[in-house]
């Protein structure tokens, strides 16, 4: 606690010694709960803010239990206005990136209480991994470790005797107040307010140990990303609004499910520029992706950050998966199946936050909207007249039968080929920006072709679809498609999802593109 502040400030700090067996941490955080007839309004975003049904209204009687207990419909709350809505706390998760300030607000005394994220340079799994905030009990929470959204590989995994320390924190637990109860609400925006001091601290002066650095003992890294794809431009173009992180040295992507280090992330100008500041010493390799632009970008030279240290990276240039021109593209490649189609929840089972509301995708049940909107059969997609804004289901999950059992799903993509590369190869595109438990399963105009074209293989542990994430773990597959397999005139992909034992088993595509073989430049 600091003289004048109001509020307290919380940290961890975790090793694993050379003594110490092999061990697994899968969830670790600070968890607040608050008085139950207190603090009814809960608040993490300008348009994510109400009041909340009690916790009693979860109980058997009241409460009706879902797919999964985390989901309850509300069938007798002890507040009317409540009733016909599901209560699921994985509704109110954010991604880290945007996770700064959450919490609850009293009206009798109107007093706020908050959880202040200044850096999210502890946090797991990079600036898109998707955590709890805040929730019915009430309870708030500062997550520091979990596999939500990502699976196991997000969880700390050691072997016996290796070498491990971090810092968890400090965040800051603010409390405010005003006068009138009629401004209540206004707690929220001096919340905000005093996350931006906390952010603009940062780090921190006054923790008494030698493992949080302060600024002097920091590092920056500065530099400029261009984004190169001969196919739509003769020159690099700066990589407007790309992400830049540094994140412990690994394979392209693997940020995303680094847990045991440290993570520094911004995002550059609009001519491409960049600047992390306040990094950590150590060894980094440095991370990026830039919406648009199918891939990772991946700089495998270790950059040693050292106490005062100004490294400049110069100009950067990312050249993304690319063989050849684009015939047809399906999708935005922004790591995120927002984009598609999202259907109006079952009337039965609706969040009222999130009627008409950008987040539409956070409501319960969606998955099974599926067979209502393709009862005889599976979605059918016609490069040319389909809109993937609103012909392409959201996420590609299977259909449930009429004996509760479920069937795998197979979707198809058509288009024409007006010009035939005899000889050459095309390249199918699929970046999933999720998976469950999944096997995907690609067929070049023979929907029983055995062994099919492309398989994936089982991939994925994020359990998205049933969590209300609009995506998990990105995955980029490039399918070879040999020009004798294809036809001039009418064509078909077929796409299967083979694992039908759960209504959870599914992916969500972020962006697939077909590409026709490579032109030549002489």
């Amino acid at each position: 606690m600091l003289r004048g502040s109001s509020g307290f400030y919380s940290y961890a700090i975790y090793e694993h010694s050379k003594e110490m067996p092999a061990f697994n941490l899968y969830e670790t955080r600070i968890v607040f709960m608050l008085k139950i007839d207190t603090f009814h309004y809960m608040a993490i975003a300008d348009n994510r803010q109400r009041f909340m049904p009690l916790p009693d209204d979860r109980l058997p009687g009241r409460g009706e239990e879902l797919a999964y207990k985390e989901a309850v419909l509300l069938v007798d709350p002890i507040e009317p206005e409540f009733k016909g809505e599901v209560d699921d706390k994985y509704q109110y998760s954010c991604e880290n990136k945007d996770n700064r300030v959450h919490g609850w607000i009293c009206f009798d005394p109107p007093v706020g209480f908050w959880q202040i994220s200044p850096s999210n340079e502890f946090r797991t799994g990079g600036p898109t991994k998707q955590d709890l905030t805040s929730h019915v009990n009430p309870t708030t929470l500062a997550m520091f470790v979990s596999a939500h959204y990502g699976g196991e590989d997000l969880s700390l995994q050691f072997e016996s005797g290796e070498p491990w320390k971090k810092v968890f924190g400090p965040v800051f637990i603010c409390l405010n107040s005003v006068s009138d109860r009629n401004k209540a609400l206004s707690l929220w925006d001096n919340a905000k307010e005093q996350m931006e001091v906390e952010t603009q601290s940062w780090p921190y002066g006054f923790p008494n140990s030698e493992d949080f650095p302060g600024s002097d003992e920091r590092g920056t890294l500065t530099g400029r990303l261009l984004v190169y794809d001969r196919y739509i431009s003769e020159q690099p173009l700066p990589a407007i609004g790309a992400y830049v992180g540094l994140a412990l040295p690994g394979e392209t992507g693997s940020w995303q499910r680094e847990s045991k280090g440290y993570q520094f992330w911004t995002t550059v100008d609009e001519k491409g520029y960049f600047g992390i500041k306040n990094v950590r010493t150590g060894d980094y390799n440095l991370y990026a992706w830039v919406p648009g632009f199918v891939g990772d970008y991946h700089r495998d030279v270790s950059i040693s950050i050292t106490s005062g240290c100004e490294v400049d990276l110069g100009n950067l240039v990312y050249e993304p998966p690319r063989d050849g021109p684009t015939l047809w593209e399906i999708g935005i490649p922004d790591r995120s199946a927002a984009e598609f189609h999202i259907p109006d929840p079952n009337p039965k089972y609706v969040n009222r936050l999130y009627l008409n509301h950008p987040d539409r995708f956070r409501q319960y049940g969606l998955w099974e909207r599926y067979a209502d909107l393709y009862p005889n059969g599976d979605l059918v997609y016609t490069v040319g007249e389909s809109d993937f804004r609103k012909d392409w289901f959201f996420a590609h999950v299977n259909r449930k039968t009429g004996d509760g059992a479920y069937e795998a799903t197979t979707w198809q993509i058509k288009f024409q080929l007006k010009d035939l590369y005899e000889g050459g190869t095309y390249s199918l595109r699929l970046a999933l920006a999720s998976a469950q438990q999944s096997v995907l399963e690609v067929r070049v105009n023979d929907p029983q072709a055995n062994p099919p074209q492309f398989s994936s293989g089982l991939v994925g542990k994020d359990n998205a679809i049933a969590r209300h994430g609009i995506h998990g773990l990105c995955y980029l597959f490039n399918v070879d498609i040999p020009s004798a397999q294809l036809t001039e005139g009418d064509n078909t992909i077929f796409l299967t999802q083979t694992r039908n034992t759960s209504p959870f088993y599914g992916i969500m595509y972020d962006y697939i593109r077909l590409e026709a073989p490579p032109v030549s430049n002489s």
